[in-house]
């Protein structure tokens, strides 16, 4: 059980957040977990699908927006988010289950993606404080400046997401994923 009101649908929440949630219903065809429960706060639904839209149109692949979503989730310990990027990651990006633990594990099969993702891991795990040789290391694999601050912007969004998650509790809605063996 969430720590906080979960909104049961869309009409229980705040009035402000309805039309996001609407939009979000809309797009995905249900409303999960994370936006009910996000939607207490209409500006920070709205600052979330704002800033989750603008990196939709980004240059990163939903591939690689993906792998960095499930290394950051994996990270930061949001079971919550491990399950929907899991979910989201073979169903809309159509990665392997083989990739799915591998960017759990901080790395993919593909070495553009592998440089990006673990890129996203130094910055997630040293909450920024990434090295010179870091950010040559993801420019050399052919990452151009803005493509190094949109992935820099996908740990960010992530990292908001695993925040709200594990501090409310919120109930998974997704098929749960196992723990990764050490």
């Amino acid at each position: 059980m969430s720590r906080i009101h979960t909104p049961a649908s869309i009409n229980d929440a705040p009035e402000a957040s309805k039309g996001s949630l609407e939009a979000v219903n809309k797009l995905l065809g249900s409303v999960p977990n994370l936006f009910r429960i996000v939607a207490n706060s209409p500006q920070t639904l709205e600052g979330y699908l704002g800033l989750n839209g603008a990196l939709g149109k980004g240059s990163l692949s939903p591939q690689t927006r993906e792998r960095i979503a499930l290394a950051v989730a994996q990270i930061n310990g949001c079971n919550y988010c491990l399950a929907a990027h899991s979910y989201l990651g073979t169903n809309l990006a159509r990665l392997s289950k083989a990739e799915i633990e591998a960017a759990r594990r901080g790395t993919s099969s593909d070495a553009k993606a592998a440089a990006a993702v673990s890129f996203a891991v130094k910055i997630a795990r040293n909450r920024g404080a990434v090295s010179d040789s870091d950010l040559q290391a993801v420019r050399d694999a052919g990452y151009s400046d803005a493509e190094i601050v949109e992935i820099i912007g996908n740990v960010a969004l992530n990292t908001l997401t695993n925040y709200i998650n594990e501090v409310l509790g919120t109930e998974i809605d997704f098929p749960v994923v196992d723990t990764l063996a050490a």
